[in-house]
């Protein structure tokens, strides 16, 4: 592996439940790395087999961060509190701010027999944690690419050279990209000043040594050196590579709530408990 970046660990996914036992390989959020500031969850969901992820993710709640969820195979059927519901298809993406409260679900379906996608949880400040609740849906084709002769990015959020994503994150400036490299070639990238990262390798190996990057790896890294340069395997490689601003606040979690401190958390508990955890609701009347 040529790495020019200051690697702080390279850790393998650990495969968990979640949701009413749908199969995911999970790394950030996982005992090992609890948070990774501004990040707080990253699932991989990848699998051809329908029974792991059959039963999907049915209505539960979000309060203190947003999401970002990203399918390559299958699609995703979702609906919320706020009224919003639709099918997300391959290379499709949905930006969710949960902010002060949104109640949803998702439920996977495969195609050809693939079901593979992402959702990264990104952390809001303490400022923005009771903010209104945002959405945002996009097809395959609303994210640019950038191909070289060695590799080709799909640019997610935030901007790669002189591609600008859709989505842009003002509070913590996170960069998400799809990357795909061709055999044996280089992948660059500059991080931006004051940001710690991620690659997640999910096709492929990176590197062809002992020090190779196996797939379902997460490499972590704190820009120390702001320059990224791996080489991928033989048989080529694809990853996402991902940044933000670390927030640097207290980060006290509890399933599906992330706050500041516990009294948060146990207020937003009462809340949910009580029916006043939705703020802002879409009364859709639907057609008989």
């Amino acid at each position: 592996m040529d790495a020019t970046v200051n690697v702080n660990r390279i850790m393998p996914a650990e495969v968990v439940p979640e949701g009413a036992g749908v199969t995911v390989y999970r790394t950030i959020g996982a005992p090992a790395l609890r948070n990774y500031d501004p990040f707080l969850l990253l699932d991989h969901i990848s699998s051809d087999k329908p029974d792991d992820y059959a039963a999907g993710f049915p209505s539960h709640p979000h309060r203190g961060f947003s999401t970002f969820t990203y399918m390559i195979d299958g699609y995703m059927q979702h609906e919320d509190s706020m009224g919003n519901h639709g099918n997300m298809e391959p290379g499709s993406a949905q930006w969710m701010k949960a902010g002060s409260g949104i109640v949803h679900s998702e439920m996977p379906k495969q195609e050809n027999g693939l079901m593979r996608g992402f959702q990264l949880w990104i952390n809001l400040p303490a400022a923005h944690k009771m903010d209104h609740p945002e959405y945002r849906e996009f097809s395959s084709d609303a994210f640019p690419l950038v191909k070289t002769p060695d590799y080709l990015v799909k640019v997610l959020i935030g901007s790669f050279g002189s591609a600008n994503a859709p989505i842009a994150d003002d509070l913590t400036g996170v960069i998400y990209l799809d990357v795909t490299v061709n055999p044996g070639k280089h992948f660059y990238h500059k991080l931006p000043d004051g940001c710690r990262g991620f690659i997640y390798v999910f096709e492929g190996v990176v590197g062809s040594n002992a020090e190779s990057i196996p797939v379902h790896s997460l490499v972590i890294f704190d820009g120390a050196s702001h320059i990224l340069d791996f080489t991928a395997g033989p048989d080529g490689a694809r990853m996402i590579v991902a940044s933000g601003k670390p927030i640097e606040e207290p980060i006290v979690r509890h399933g599906p709530f992330v706050m500041n401190t516990r009294e948060q958390i146990d207020q937003a508990v009462r809340d949910y408990q009580s029916n006043e955890f939705v703020r802002n609701r879409a009364w859709v009347k639907r057609d008989q």
